[in-house]
């Protein structure tokens, strides 16, 4: 079972952030509302996930998301608010945030970016993924590491600059059930969730 802190200083999203990771079947096994309780409940528990408002008084969240990589490097970070702001994104991503969520999400997504970043992935809410694929990226392409095929790369690359299928396969010269295999095949390959997710992995690990 995944075992999560949130820490929130809004008592009723609080509340709502535990109803659906506990729902899901996540243990939350720590509860903060502001940075330095939300630290020192990180370091005591050391959960596989902390969930984290940006805005929290003390320190904020992009704070406590480079103090929790300092203090507990195995706990994965899972940034939640209101905001879809760039630098707010660029911010969360540069502290080490492993998955970005709008509070304004279906329950399912958050559950979702939780078990995602707690199996070591990356998840970005589709609404703000551009950014992360447009500005973040830690180190060069190593296109020889990857498991996707040039055909897979090259739709791949695609996905991240926002073309959907059809328009890939208008662009490739291929059939649409064509793409919609090579996607589900990336998908397979790089254990991802959706295509934002398979834009993100692939990005982050340097195949794109």
């Amino acid at each position: 079972m995944i075992r999560a802190v949130i820490v929130e200083d809004h008592a009723l999203v609080r509340t709502g952030l535990r109803t659906s990771l506990t729902s899901a079947g996540i243990d939350v096994v720590a509860e903060a509302a502001d940075g330095p309780s939300g630290l020192e409940a990180v370091t005591r528990e050391r959960p596989d996930v902390a969930v984290i408002d940006i805005g929290l008084p003390g320190f904020d969240g992009i704070e406590l998301t480079q103090r929790i990589r300092a203090q507990s490097p195995a706990t994965h970070v899972v940034i939640v608010t209101m905001l879809d702001m760039d630098h707010e994104v660029i911010a969360a991503l540069a502290a080490g945030a492993d998955a970005y969520c709008l509070k304004s999400a279906e329950p399912e997504r958050l559950v979702e970016a939780v078990r995602i970043a707690a199996e070591g992935g990356a998840y970005f809410d589709p609404r703000i993924a551009h950014v992360a694929l447009a500005r973040f990226s830690p180190r060069e392409a190593d296109p020889a590491a990857s498991p996707l095929t040039p055909r897979e790369t090259g739709i791949l690359k695609l996905i991240a600059d926002g073309v959907g299928n059809q328009e890939i396969a208008r662009q490739l010269n291929i059939g649409l059930g064509t793409v919609k295999g090579h996607v589900r095949d990336i998908l397979a390959k790089l254990s991802a969730a959706d295509r934002t997710h398979a834009a993100v992995t692939a990005l982050r690990r340097g195949y794109i």
